[in-house]
């Protein structure tokens, strides 16, 4: 079987070499998937550089989200060999491959109705979506979310669960076919950052109240026009800061206009609870089956074009998530 290694640091195609290896024997609490498809994500390309905080040792296979079905288990897994599955592997043994290793607590079982590249799409950006939303901000119906780099792939998973849970939602991006994404995932309202500032316009739509919470993954300037446009009460979700630039709030400003700054870290929370990140698993999946989510992918790459793909998610001109699938019949 095939599996992509960094064998040196660098850009991905300088970084990245596809390797025969044998294939991985489960041990006791660990599963094997058989790899139907693996998602692409920025840090995957900051592991390939050496910048990302996680450094293992060379070679190492990177990629953390994959779908596929479960070949063989080992002793004490309650986990069936033939279910369908999603799964979360961790470095250095990452989904980049065609078969992996994963700890069954790092496996979930995923409808017939769900497409291997959609489940291998979800768990990352749908995750921290619901986390943000439903957790941390609670979210009610009929209050107005702000989402920022709406076609996005956490961008977009935030759309469309902010509609579920009964949100008007405005979104932000930066060209038109973009804010048309935006629509289709079920935007209320979409806005061209790069054409108008925003902050002015969500307080037009909503009468002057500001948007009750803000969901912003980008930092920067964008936090600071957030802040003119948030509500009294309202809560500002810190997701990152694909931005660049790390901005600093001026407490006094929260204190005036009362409004909170949530950090959302979903990996410290997943390693802290995950038998509520299991919880959340189940009702992502009724939402996808009663057809209010579904994860909006770029394109579906083969195995072979990986640094290719990773260099076009780079450019930060896609939308929405990266997908690689894998032959049928190459495990085998």
């Amino acid at each position: 079987m095939r599996s992509w290694f960094v064998t040196t640091l660098g850009d991905p195609q300088e970084a990245l070499e596809i390797r025969e290896i044998e294939r991985p024997v489960p041990a006791r609490g660990e599963v094997v998937v058989r790899v139907k498809a693996f998602a692409l994500n920025f840090f995957d390309i900051l592991q390939c550089q050496g910048k990302y905080q996680e450094k293992p040792a060379l070679p190492f296979t990177p990629g953390a989200e994959v779908a596929g079905v479960i070949v063989e288990v080992g002793e004490g897994v309650s986990l069936t060999v033939g279910q369908r599955v999603l799964a979360v592997p961790l470095l250095p043994k990452g989904g980049y491959t065609e078969a992996v290793v994963v700890q069954e607590d790092d496996v979930f079982p995923i409808p017939d109705e769900l497409s291997y590249k959609e489940a291998a799409a979800m768990y990352i950006t749908y995750h921290t979506a619901y986390y943000a939303l439903h957790t941390k901000a609670l979210l009610q119906p009929f209050e107005t979310l702000l989402v920022h780099a709406g076609s996005g792939g956490v961008g977009s998973a935030a759309i469309q669960i902010g509609k579920a849970l009964g949100a008007k939602v405005i979104a932000t991006a930066g060209s038109d076919e973009k804010l048309e994404m935006c629509r289709q995932l079920g935007a209320d309202v979409v806005i061209n950052y790069r054409e108008e500032d925003f902050s002015q316009r969500v307080k037009k739509e909503t009468a002057g109240h500001g948007a009750d919470v803000i969901f912003d993954p980008v930092g920067g300037n964008v936090f600071h026009l957030s802040r003119k446009c948030i509500a009294f009460d309202g809560r500002i979700l810190i997701i990152g800061f694909a931005g660049g630039t790390i901005p600093e709030a001026p407490m006094n400003h929260a204190l005036i206009k009362n409004y909170s700054l949530v950090g959302v870290h979903f990996g410290y929370f997943r390693k802290l609870f995950p038998e509520k990140v299991k919880v959340a698993h189940d009702e992502l999946m009724e939402l996808y089956k009663a057809k209010k989510i579904k994860p909006l992918i770029y394109h579906n790459y083969p195995f072979e074009e990986v640094p290719a793909a990773l260099n076009q998610l780079g450019s930060r001109e896609t939308w929405g998530k990266l997908v690689v699938g894998t032959k049928e019949g190459a495990y085998e």
